[in-house]
């Protein structure tokens, strides 16, 4: 009998929907996943993209779902799967951006190309129509093919079946009605008289007109602020409500809109106040606006927490003198690292952003000098301590939403100290960045998020190596570890504000899979060997750079004996050319120092081929096997449990050693996960499986039992090796410093002080022998830790019956 879920998932499990695994195959697996215990099946974007697309995030239209991955057959039959199991369904979809790469296959690109300014849809993209001689400016010309004169080579009128069209190599572009008479036309002139300008790509940083996604020139920026852009880019979305064929909805890059909290009232409307989360990250200590219409987000925050409550704080200063020898003198401060690079992306790939709003502003500062404007302006970007801030116009005028103003008042600040020189022009621009009214102010919120991104996450991350599981998205490299008294903390306050906001350990944006970091993280225990280690790395095949070296040796090391040698190298080799051109400080996407590639490369290769180097990585992940081991089963045990909504990445129930995409986004064996769960086939991480699907099964058919949070206490000579909470019912025990807890001796007289039961009371209070059992062994416990964590490094405890 088909049946429609409750309003909001116990648990999600996200499936990457493309040409090869489309939604019809995604159909057949959620028998899979329904006996695996996932509640909702999390789907990528399915709405129609770029042509070839493995990731769904570059939409060309929002009226149809994309052919290529199922289109609206394959989500029908999904839907209805879904239904037939009890299971829910929620879409990642993507308002800010569309994607341009291919003109012709976005009709409102092409239209807006073909008629400029007056075309219908032109005001649903974010141009400066004022701005280089009100030309849509496209950076798609090589330096090369561009003239003396500023005209360009290569340049050719073709008639196709859309009509006639001015094509650049493989690129085309429509031609404006009357402004040639056909193919045999000069189509030098013909460019002259478009409504678009066809530019060399190296001005995308200082000349573009239109807002992007970041940097990326092939994703242009949708307003869906105007009522009838939001109408018309969510017709399919809705449609999927109104038909029951979707339950929820994760919002993908909030903080790149004009006004989310206005848009998320808007899609709650749409979609009858549906379950919906949302992609923003949070900086250590900030909150989530709690106005918003949205369940919470997407959870690299907690990420970032279960990370850091399982990494030794001792290992934080010999790391740390780790970096500081490798960098030939002092540590890197990594704050100030991150203000030196977002200025980089200020003054450098993001500059068009910059200028764009310093036009703005000077509309009505007219005698601001326009060069002392762009500096202050990329100082408070490069200050500025969170993603961005919310303010906005309220329900009247005088109630305006000052949402993260201290944010905007501690960059000003900051700017302030960091150049004195300026503190002039910032004493003008601070009361008009500080009017939610204001056009610019809200330019310079959806500005500062694009700065953050690629300053920290697609840079920073990248140089700063101390510890590489924890410079994940979401996360602070700086903040080492934290303590099993701040975790409680924090899921107290988690589970009374944000009940229902996702937890997870991998996604399709991390840095590198969760049994990479488990292992990584594992070296925190034993940061002298790895010292020791990395010297003859390093020495089998020198690098430039040694701090390079450690970030790429960690990633090698994390991933070592995931695939064959072949598969293997080849990943890795994509994960170097990916991680040292992000860093961007010895190469670039788009200058490229070739003896330096070859350096890292040739490290990547002594990886296999170095007799020394291989034997060494394979003694010392043999002897951190143990460890990482038990990191990987606390940290999903963490996931899977601790207040919110916890979801699986795809084959993240086995073990996930993927690297930073695209790695991240290979198939799936699903056949041989199903055959692991049924018993029919061993896995050397069964064990993992184990956990997830006691847990997912858990949480699916007794939600009772996760209503709640409540630390338990622990007492014995080996306390700290251990975090648990009760969840109202169900008790998750896990270990921690599992190296340093074996090198003591085990668990001694350890032991959790269980609550008692009623129907089984004690006189000590903790509980009788049997009052609670492990669902993972099905042994009973009396709370010593030696029993209870025998089979296991983690125990998920219930009541018996």
């Amino acid at each position: 009998m088909s049946t429609r879920p409750t309003s909001a998932p116990t648990s999600t499990y996200r499936l990457q929907i493309t040409a090869e695994d489309d939604l019809f195959a995604a159909a057949e697996r959620l028998p899979y996943l329904r006996d695996l215990g996932v509640d909702w099946v999390y789907l990528s974007p399915i709405l129609a993209s770029e042509p070839g697309s493995t990731h769904g995030y570059d939409v060309v239209a929002h009226d149809h779902l994309d052919a290529s991955r199922g289109g609206e057959a394959g989500l029908a039959a999904l839907s209805r799967k879904a239904r037939e199991l009890g299971m829910g369904v929620l879409v990642d979809i993507v308002p800010n951006h569309v994607g341009v790469a291919t003109p012709s296959e976005d009709p409102w690109w092409w239209e807006v190309l073909m008629l400029g300014r007056d075309a219908p849809h032109a005001h649903a993209f974010d141009v400066d129509w004022d701005a280089s001689g009100q030309r849509l400016q496209m950076p798609v010309v090589g330096t090369d093919d561009v003239r003396a004169d500023g005209t360009i080579d290569h340049l050719s009128l073709v008639e196709t079946e859309r009509g006639l069209e001015l094509h650049y190599w493989d690129n085309a572009f429509p031609v404006a009605p009357g402004t040639a008479s056909g193919v045999d036309d000069d189509p030098v002139a013909v460019h002259a008289r478009q409504h678009y300008e066809l530019v060399d790509w190296h001005r995308a940083d200082d000349a573009l007109n239109y807002r992007r996604f970041f940097a990326v020139n092939t994703l242009a920026a949708v307003r869906v602020e105007e009522p009838d852009v939001f109408a018309e880019t969510h017709v399919e979305i809705g449609r999927w409500f109104r038909e029951g064929l979707v339950d929820g909805l994760r919002v993908d890059h909030p903080d790149g809109l004009r006004d989310p909290k206005k848009y998320l009232e808007d899609l709650a409307e749409l979609t009858g106040g549906a379950y919906v989360l949302v992609e923003k990250i949070l900086e250590p200590g900030e909150e989530m606006p709690s106005a918003w219409a949205t369940e919470g987000t997407t959870g690299y925050d907690a990420l970032a927490m279960v990370e850091r409550v399982l990494v030794d704080p001792a290992g934080e200063e010999p790391l740390t003198a780790l970096d500081a020898r490798l960098r030939g003198g002092e540590p890197a401060d990594f704050h100030a690292m991150v203000h030196d690079l977002k200025r980089e992306v200020a003054d450098g790939i993001l500059h068009s952003e910059v200028n764009r709003l310093v036009r703005e502003l000077r509309r009505f500062l007219p005698t601001l000098s326009p060069y002392r404007c762009q500096d202050a302006v990329g100082e408070l970007l490069s200050c500025f301590p969170v993603y961005r801030s919310y303010l906005a116009l309220g329900p009247t005028p005088d109630e305006p939403d000052l949402t993260g103003v201290e944010h905007l008042d501690a960059a000003f600040a900051a700017a302030r100290e960091h150049r004195p020189d300026l503190a002039e022009t910032f004493d003008v621009l601070e009361p008009w960045l500080h009017d939610p009214a204001l056009a610019a102010t809200r330019r310079f919120q959806q500005t500062s998020g694009m700065v953050m991104a690629k300053g920290v996450e697609d840079c920073a991350f990248y140089r700063y190596p101390r510890l590489t599981s924890l410079t994940e998205v979401g996360g602070d490299p700086a903040e080492f570890s934290l303590s099993v008294g701040g975790w409680h903390e924090a899921m107290t306050a988690r589970q009374e504000h944000w009940p229902l906001a996702m937890t997870t350990l991998s996604t399709h944006d991390t840095k590198r899979g969760e049994d990479v970091r488990a292992r990584i993280t594992a070296l925190a225990e034993v940061p002298e060997r790895w010292s020791q280690v990395l010297d003859v790395l390093l020495a089998a095949s020198p690098l430039p750079d040694p701090v390079f070296g450690n970030l790429l040796w960690q990633a090698v090391l994390g991933a070592w004996g995931s695939d064959p040698d072949d598969v293997l190298r080849e990943r890795l080799h994509g994960y170097a050319m990916k991680a040292m051109r992000e860093a961007g400080d010895r190469t670039t996407w788009t200058e490229p120092d070739e003896a330096y590639e070859a350096a890292v490369h040739a490290a990547v290769d002594a990886a296999f081929d170095h007799p020394e180097a291989r034997e060494l990585l394979d003694g010392l992940v043999a002897d951190l096997l143990p460890a990482a081991w038990s990191n990987t089963l606390a940290a999903k045990l963490l996931a899977l449990t601790m207040p919110g909504v916890p979801d699986v990445y795809q084959g993240s129930e086995l073990l996930e050693q993927s690297l930073v995409d695209p790695d991240n986004r290979r198939r799936v064996d699903f056949a041989h996960r199903a055959a692991v769960l049924a018993g029919q086939t061993g896995d050397d991480a069964a064990d993992k499986l184990h956990v997830v699907t006691t847990a997912l099964h858990l949480r699916r058919d007794s939600p009772d039992l996760f209503t709640g949070y409540t630390p338990v206490e622990v007492t014995g000579e080996a306390a700290e090796h251990v975090l648990a909470f009760d969840r109202g019912g169900a008790i998750t025990v896990v270990t921690r410093m599992p190296q340093k807890l074996a090198e003591r001796g085990g668990w001694g007289d350890t032991r959790l002080l269980l609550p008692s039961t009623q129907d089984a009371p004690a006189a000590s209070g903790q509980g009788s022998a049997h009052a609670w059992h492990d669902a993972l062994t099905r042994r009973g416990t009396d709370g010593l830790l030696a029993g209870l964590l025998a089979t296991h490094p983690v125990a998920l405890l219930v009541k018996e019956p």
